[in-house]
Order: structure tokens, then C-alpha cells, then sequence
């Protein structure tokens, strides 16, 4: 990439963001979307997803079909630094292929998948089996969870009075998220920061006011780690909508941003795409190791690394094992129904929904790197490769009808 292109591109991302944010600054007023909580199942298999029956290789991009038309997908926030990206560059290379992604929240992906007005949803938490179901009852084909990338969860404060990089414990995290802790000065704070001067003021909390992944992953972390929070919450301490104890409410990781940079003395969790785009710190975050560790691409792969797949793909890798893994760190998954031809009645649409999902396993999992995302380990990818061989027109593989 030459240092003009890189430009570019850094101005195009800073910029999409920045309209995001003040989109979101100039809202009234913001609606819930409702979602139903989210659940991970655990690893299974060594294997990950069910062998695909496709003739042709799956570890490059096939032919393009004969398409023009417009693909739409909608869902988390969390990723779309990347997806935008993403559309940018496969619009290039397929330009009668236009393929759009609406960022509305998690909670939003599952539902207008459902509701099957997109062809591909997003979301950062895995769908619920009721959620599965209700899908599959309505459409007639199961939905498949195809992981992009892995991403962090930060911190991110507005202190103008501290300049040196904040530590924070599990314990610290989850007290001030579940308002037991209401200063900035706490000892639960103070304690992690050894020659920081804290102010005595008050802690304000940012946390999303729509159904979000972005809020799965980051409850979930805190379920695992915080007796608090979990304390505090009860039965319904995780999921993309949950009971917020104290705070202020911001629609998407955009409005999360928003707030949190207007708002002296707040705290709120947003990707580090966002964090790093805005120029927001955020705070390094104590793993199970004992480590305090700062969010970066490094520490998110060894994060990303799993020992076992689970046959459908999902997954929660929060609390690490990692001794230099990113503590608050998951995958993010598009939302495609295996069997098109019972939610489409346009074929030459899903080939061409099937050749962008193999573009962005193969040239978009290159990208990610630039935008602070990591890609997917080698198994996990073979597996997600291999989950969208299966889908399928009429019971029989898309992929090999691209290459006809």
C-alpha cells in the first residue's frame, strides 16, 4: 500500500466515523431495539463447522456471478469500522455488486434477519436457541453464524487531569458498572495505579441504550469476573439488553463514544476501533493471569486463538487463558439462512451474497489488521470457509454454481 493510498483510507475511516458520531450527538431521542438476551454454547469439537460438500477450493474467491443489484445487511456496531471498509473495497473489485450495512445494533441484526428484510445480518452475540428457532419457524431454513473478525472491548474514560494510562481490575470494573463504586478516587481504583493523582469527582457511567453485542460481550466478561455484578444484576447479569444499575444511555458504540467524549468524568465500553479513531483513552484491563494488558492487535490474537470450535461457530473467548491476552475480547459473526431459496426468490442475489462472504474470508480478513480488528485464526477460518460451502439453492451448493 503506498503512503498516498494509506492516507486515503485513514481519512475515509476517520471521517465515516466521525459522521456516525454526530448523527448519533444530533438525535432527540433513541428507541430500545428489543432483543432477547444471548447465550454461548460451549466448545464441542476439534472439527468446528460440518464438512462442506463443494467440489471446488474454499481458500480463494470464486468467480463473480452475473449479478447487478444491491445486497443489504444490517446488525453490530462493534465491527463496522471494518465493514465499511469492507463494502468500500469489494465495490471495487465487483462494482455491479453494491452491498450495504446498516449499523443499528446487534439486537437490530437479529431481528431484521428474522423478519428477513436483509440478506445478512450482524451481531456480536450469538443468536439464542429461541432465537434460532423463531427464525427457522418463520423462514423455513436455519440461520448460520459465520465469524469475521475478532475485536476488543475498552474502557474508555474522559479524565482530563490524568494523562498516565489507567489500570483496571476485574474488581474495579465491575463495581463501577454495577454503581458501587462512585468515585473516580476509590480505592478499588486507586490501588491499581500506584503515583496516579485521581480526582475526588464523580464517576459517571456511558453504557448503550439499544440491544447490543457490544454490551454481550462485556457483561458476559463481567458475569465471569465481577461477584458484584453479578450480585447486583441477578439471573440477568448478561446479554445485549440488561437491567443498567446507573448511567446514561448512548445509541450504538457511536453514541457511546458521543457521550463519553462530552461528558467529564465518564466512563463507558466501546470497541477499540472507536477508542483508537477518537483519540479516547481507555484503560488496560487485569486478565486471569494477573497480567494488566492493554488492548492492541497483538493482544486480541492471542486471545482469538482457541483450543476447540464448536460445530456452529459460536463461541465466547472472554476471560482468557492467555498470560498476554486481551481479557475482554470476542469474534463477531454475520447471520446468513443456509437454505436461500426458501427466504429468496432471486438466485443470482445469493450467489452473489455467497462470492462477498468468501471475499471477505479471503481479502478481507487481510484488512483487518489496519483497523485494529484481528483476523480469524487458521482453523476457525477453514471452519467458517466451510459453513458457507453449505449454503445452499434447491440442496445444492451455491459455491459450485459460481464457478459454472
Amino acid at each position: 500500500m503506498t503512503e498516498e493510498k494509506s492516507l486515503i483510507r485513514t481519512t475515509y475511516r476517520r471521517r465515516a466515523l466521525a459522521v456516525g458520531i454526530l448523527a448519533v450527538v444530533l438525535l432527540a431521542a433513541c428507541s430500545n431495539t428489543p432483543a432477547a438476551q444471548s447465550s454461548s454454547p460451549s466448545a464441542s469439537s476439534s472439527a468446528g463447522a460440518s464438512a462442506s460438500t463443494s467440489r471446488h477450493p474454499l481458500d480463494q474467491v470464486p468467480p463473480a456471478p452475473n449479478f447487478n443489484g444491491n445486497i443489504a445487511g444490517a446488525g453490530a456496531t462493534f465491527p463496522n469500522p471494518i465493514y465499511q471498509q469492507w463494502l468500500v473495497d469489494y465495490n471495487k473489485d465487483n462494482p455491479n455488486i453494491k452491498v450495504s450495512y446498516d449499523s443499528i445494533g446487534s439486537g437490530g441484526g437479529v431481528a431484521q434477519i428474522t423478519a428477513n428484510t436483509v440478506q445478512f445480518g450482524g451481531s456480536d452475540a450469538p443468536m439464542k436457541p429461541a432465537e434460532r428457532e423463531a427464525a427457522k419457524a418463520k423462514n423455513g431454513s436455519e440461520v448460520l453464524h459465520i465469524p469475521t473478525v475478532f475485536g476488543a472491548v475498552v474502557p474508555a474514560y474522559n479524565l482530563s487531569s490524568v494523562s498516565a494510562k489507567l489500570q483496571f481490575t476485574p474488581e474495579a470494573l465491575g463495581g463501577i458498572f454495577a454503581g458501587k463504586i462512585t468515585k473516580w478516587n476509590d480505592q478499588a481504583i486507586a490501588s491499581a495505579n500506584p503515583g496516579v493523582t485521581l480526582p475526588a469527582s464523580d464517576i459517571t457511567v456511558v453504557h448503550r441504550s439499544d440491544g447490543s453485542g457490544t454490551t454481550n460481550v462485556f457483561t458476559d466478561y463481567l458475569t465471569k469476573v465481577s461477584p458484584v455484578w453479578k450480585d447486583t444484576l441477578g439471573a440477568n447479569s448478561v446479554g445485549k439488553e440488561v437491567a443498567w444499575p446507573v448511567g446514561l444511555g448512548g445509541q450504538g458504540n457511536e453514541g457511546v463514544t458521543a457521550t463519553v467524549t462530552q461528558t467529564p468524568g465518564a466512563i463507558g465500553y466501546i470497541e477499540l476501533a472507536y477508542a483508537i479513531q477518537n483519540n479516547m483513552p481507555f484503560g488496560k484491563v487485569k486478565n486471569k493471569a494477573g497480567n494488566f494488558v492493554d488492548a492492541s492487535l497483538a493482544s486480541v490474537t492471542a486471545a482469538a486463538n482457541l483450543a476447540t470450535i464448536p460445530d456452529d461457530l459460536t463461541f465466547s473467548s472472554t476471560n482468557t487463558d492467555a498470560a498476554d491476552g486481551y481479557p475482554i475480547t470476542n469474534a463477531t459473526w454475520l447471520l446468513v439462512y443456509k437454505e436461500q431459496d426458501k427466504v429468496s426468490d432471486n438466485q443470482s442475489r445469493s450467489e452473489a451474497l455467497v462470492h462477498f462472504l468468501m471475499w471477505i474470508l479471503e481479502k478481507g480478513e487481510g484488512e483487518a489488521k489496519d483497523l485494529n480488528y484481528a483476523s480469524l485464526p487458521d482453523n476457525l477460518l477453514t471452519a467458517a470457509r466451510q459453513a458457507v460451502a453449505t449454503i445452499s439453492w434447491n440442496g445444492k451448493p451455491i459455491v459450485d454454481a459460481l464457478y459454472k
